[in-house]
């Protein structure tokens, strides 16, 4: 597999080199830390396994990954469960020999854990973890690191409790507490000071140098083998490492599966874990480089890798934000820069394993002490300003809190109170978007002067409701008690559903019970434009038909937009005040309200230059786009007005009936027609041409100008009404 170009083969060698050096003194304190539990003589096989996890980390995520210049590492959150694991099992006495066995088992678990995620898709799922719990976790597993280093830079008994290490100074080993001290201040100020060497290379530089320094004036501090200031020589109890490594895999192949389910839960998180922490660097580098990761495929690289890892005794990781931006500043392109890292790690190991032994734990402490005090949030403190997020900061000390006792304990508990603060934010929004009346908001059927009339007298029998978010049965009281006041009072309540994201069985039953109050009135719950498909894939037209709340047998109604539903809303008012819009009798000439109170000789000599047209239900009467000058007088019928919008789609842009008139815009400017007309019904009308009207106008100034200001007023009826919709909009 090819990854990385020749052409940029020097910048990946400085990247991998800067990222080596970065990621390996982090990985030396960290396998120490988790081997500490098991007593002084396993730190060196701490050490080894921090390295070669390094090394088989940085080599199989960096091939078989999917994200270009990631560092993969081991990193703090593995630290946090693996030792948690080790103090655990060591104070119900189990063997040292068996621990390792089961650190080995969760590390194999959490990678075969980690390509599963990749394999089925969980990528894109993992990363949309909650900011207060991902925060508070990391915050929790920072503290843990600092609580688990502080005995070890005091240099107190590895039994020693943390309340008696720190009430007890006989215990203290000033050595190591001077060690430490220096350590810390180094990695502190390395920074400020100079980025061109890592901050932990430098810190632990200092941090050996400060030890040697002491050891000339004590000469037992250069004594290596023993010693519980120092890391010590390689190997461990019972053999050398690869003699631990052959055994350790002897033992696993006669593990029954009873003993398999004690690491299952620890595995499990780390792998969820892991996953975060590697799904976020790779946001962070995006964001960067101007690139795109793929989610899926790097969780199967990182299974892999970790896979590789457990198999040769390292200790497991992720992908690493620090490792990962020097790689990055030094010039890396591709993933090779990654594979070269673990391959220095590993010739780091072969060449200076040997120095290794002579590293103070005490540096290897405070190196973690100021890990772990950067893993703090403390952008999280912000949370505390501001009434509204007080309980996320509560979510994040939560998790914290619980942290110490139990990690598996704390994811549960944080995603149990994420749960809690989603739908308290579900709730707390206002489920009603909009909410006016009939009065107020019109469709877009254009009517005659005296409908509008009746309209707005009488249209506040209709409510309209546009909803938004989720109805479920944390928002369905909210919803109840915004339209229980319309229920009594309203013959018709019109619910659009066009914002709607999800609907559960508790809401549906709600608004069954709405549209039964409302028939109990002989009044109508209506629906409008219920999504085909909704967040969650539903598609909400068959599932309310499911539910019982559109089907046939019930008194409600569903139209396809909401237009639809206020046009026949306004249809049915103006039916209830017996307005004759009946189609009986086509319109004559003096009848049409731009041309009444004419002289009827004038009228006869423009109805001659007219041509009498009528048009099937459904037949379209001119397209978007056409020549044409004719201005159209419906004398029965209706017609709509859709513009196209591809793809067979239109937008329906107005409704005219009997008594309109349509077509004025190329008549007035005899520009191309700007949308299609379709005969709604079976129409007649009547048709002029400008050319027909240009000469007419030249015998009758008056009835041309009469015409055009009745076109004017018409125009202007029908801006005002929608002035008067846009305030009812822009107040709601």
């Amino acid at each position: 597999m090819r990854i990385g170009k020749p052409e940029n083969l020097a910048g990946e060698l400085w990247g991998g080199l800067a990222a080596m050096l970065v990621a390996l003194p982090s990985a030396i304190a960290f396998g120490v830390t988790i081997f500490a539990p098991l007593g002084g003589q396993y730190a060196a096989q701490g050490a080894v396994a921090g390295i070669l996890g390094v090394a088989a980390l940085g080599i199989v995520a960096a091939s078989l990954g999917g994200t270009a210049r990631l560092i993969t590492a081991p990193c703090a959150p593995a630290v946090a469960v693996l030792v948690a694991l080790a103090i655990e099992q060591t104070q119900r006495g189990v063997a040292p020999e068996s621990i390792l066995l089961t650190l080995t088992l969760v590390a194999l678990l959490c990678g075969l854990l980690q390509f599963v995620f990749g394999a089925i898709g969980l990528g894109r799922l993992i990363k949309y973890m909650p900011y207060p719990v991902v925060s508070g976790y990391l915050s929790g597993v920072g503290l843990i690191i600092i609580v688990s280093q502080i005995p070890r830079l005091l240099g107190v008994p590895n039994d020693t409790r943390l309340l008696d290490a720190l009430t007890m100074p006989a215990l203290w080993q000033w050595q190591g507490v001077a060690v430490g001290v220096a350590t810390i201040a180094v990695m502190a100020l390395a920074p400020r000071l100079t980025r061109a060497v890592p901050a932990a290379i430098l810190a632990l530089f200092a941090g050996v140098l400060a030890y040697l320094a002491l050891g000339l004036g004590d000469r037992q501090l250069y004594q290596v083998a023993g010693n519980p200031l120092l890391v010590g020589p390689l190997g461990g109890p019972g053999g050398g490492f690869l003699d631990a490594i052959a055994s350790r895999w002897s033992a696993i192949g006669a593990l029954s599966l009873g003993e398999l389910r004690y690491v299952v839960i620890p595995a499990l998180t780390l792998a969820v874990l892991l996953s975060i922490d590697t799904l976020k660097t790779c946001v962070v580098l995006d964001a960067l480089t101007r690139s795109r990761h793929d989610p899926n495929r790097e969780l199967i690289g990182q299974g892999l890798a970790n896979l590789a890892s457990g198999a040769v005794g390292g200790v497991p990781g992720a992908g690493t934000m620090g490792a990962t931006l020097v790689n990055v500043a030094s010039g890396a392109r591709t993933r090779l820069a990654g594979a070269l890292e673990g391959i220095f790690a590993l010739v780091a190991f072969l060449a200076l394993g040997s120095l290794i032994a002579w590293v103070p734990i005490a540096a290897l402490a405070g190196i973690l002490i100021v890990i772990g005090v950067r893993m703090f949030d403390r952008h999280s403190l912000q949370l505390l300003r501001s009434r509204s997020t007080v309980l996320d900061f509560f979510v994040i000390l939560t998790v914290v809190a619980v942290a110490q006792f139990n990690l598996v304990a704390a994811s549960g508990v944080g995603i149990a109170l994420a749960i809690v603060l989603f739908i308290r934010e579900q709730v707390g929004g206002s489920v009603v978007r909009r909410k006016a009346y009939g009065n107020q908001v019109f469709s877009k059927r254009v009517r005659l002067p005296e409908e509008m009339a009746i309209l707005e007298k009488h249209g506040g029998r209709c409510a309209i409701f546009e909803l938004q978010g989720s109805l479920f049965f944390g928002t369905a009281d909210q919803l109840f008690t915004a339209l229980e006041p319309e229920l009594k009072t309203r013959e018709y309540v019109i619910l659009d559903m066009r914002r709607v994201q999800s609907v559960d069985v508790t809401a549906a039953h709600m608004l069954e019970q709405i549209g039964d109050m409302l028939s109990e009135r002989k009044a109508l719950l209506i629906f409008s434009q219920l999504p085909r498909e909704v967040a969650s894939g539903r598609d909400m037209r068959d599932y309310f038909e499911q539910v019982g709340l559109t089907r046939a047998e019930q008194k409600g109604r569903t139209f396809g937009e909401l237009d639809e539903a206020l046009e026949w809303v306004e249809d049915r008012i103006l039916e209830q005040e017996r307005l004759e819009r009946a189609l009986e009798k086509p319109l004559e000439l003096r009848e049409l309200e731009v041309f009444k109170v004419r002289k009827e000789e004038t009228l006869a000599a423009l109805e001659a230059c007219m041509d009498k047209r009528s048009y099937k239900a459904g037949e379209r009467i001119f397209a978007r786009g056409e020549s044409g000058d004719e201005m159209f007088l419906i004398r029965r019928g209706q017609v709509r007005i859709v513009l196209p919008i591809g793809e067979g789609q239109t937008h329906h842009l107005a409704s005219f009936g009997r008594g309109d008139f349509f077509g004025e815009m190329s008549f007035l400017d005899r520009d191309a027609r700007s949308a299609d007309a379709v005969a709604l019904t079976d129409i007649d009308v009547y048709a002029l041409s400008r050319g027909r009207f240009d000469r007419i106008a030249e015998e009758h100034k008056k009835l041309a100008l009469g015409l055009l200001e009745g076109i004017a007023r018409v125009l202007a009826i029908r801006l005002r009404f929608t002035d008067t919709e846009l305030r009812a909009l822009e107040r709601a």
